[in-house]
């Protein structure tokens, strides 16, 4: 099956989710344009990583950024991965990703797993604990924020669930370990035999400068679409996923796995 990727490649206004939210509507306008099947946001796109000032910035269960991405999806018959937002859940706060169909309708909610103390995340922010696996444009998919893609363990988890035929990722990955982005990622590619669509910010916080990069990487780890490390931009490409299916054929890792020794 043949599916035409956008991936939003933004900067992010630090603790400014109305700048933010019109950033989203834009590119979503733009990957209609291009006739684009799914698009694909990067992580904490409401907020960034303003993590001090949630109490006020947070979006109380995902309201807002639920309405804006329906929305769009609806208006624009996309199908969304909608990055991640800064959410208060309970009196809590989550890194959450919602995915929407074409429809507008609500495919999954996942809460990051894996924390990073770089960022200091964990003194601010709950940790998720439910497995992150969806139909989206009639594909098996799973999805994993940032952090999730260091945790080989966790993504084989989701992908042996099917076996998932895309796996996206949402990230704000700093400019000073892209290398290692762009390895681990094809790592995953490889090792879970599935496509990986990744998106990544550009810009810069108080704190940090992130390095971009956002790629579509092939079942054999090779990349097919890959962003510049700085400016925003519209990455777009086709995929087909029966390309998966024929190197799933030829090597049937997922057969021939033995879980019972793995832990």
């Amino acid at each position: 099956m043949k599916l035409k990727i956008a991936i939003a490649q933004i900067d992010i206004a630090l603790g400014d989710p109305k700048h933010n939210q019109k950033t989203v509507a834009y590119y979503a306008e733009k990957a209609a344009e291009v006739n684009a099947d799914v698009l694909v946001y990067p992580e904490m796109w409401n907020t960034g990583y303003a993590l001090t000032e949630l109490t006020n910035l947070a979006d109380t269960n995902g309201q807002d950024s639920q309405l804006l991405l329906s929305k769009l999806a609806k208006k624009y018959h996309l199908n969304i991965v909608g990055g991640s937002v800064a959410t208060q859940q309970n009196h809590k706060f989550y890194n959450t990703m919602f995915v929407f169909d074409a429809s507008g309708q609500k495919v999954s909610e996942y809460n990051k797993l894996h924390l990073f103390g770089l960022m200091n995340e964990e003194k601010y922010v709950s940790a998720g604990s439910m497995i992150n696996t969806f139909d989206l444009a009639g594909i098996k998919s799973a999805a994993a924020i940032c952090y999730d893609i260091r945790f080989p363990e966790w993504l084989r988890t989701m992908m042996s669930v099917g076996p998932q035929e895309i796996l996206y990722v949402a990230a704000e990955w700093p400019i000073q370990r892209i290398e290692q982005w762009q390895i681990m990622l094809q790592a995953r590619a490889i090792e879970n035999q599935t496509f990986v669509v990744a998106a990544n910010r550009v810009g810069r916080d108080k704190n940090n400068v992130f390095g971009g990069r956002s790629l579509i990487i092939d079942p054999l780890g090779r990349v097919i679409q890959q962003a510049g490390d700085t400016q925003e931009t519209l990455l777009i490409s086709t995929i087909d996923t029966d390309d998966e299916k024929m190197v799933r054929g030829q090597i049937p890792v997922f057969d021939d796995r033995r879980p019972e020794l793995y832990y």
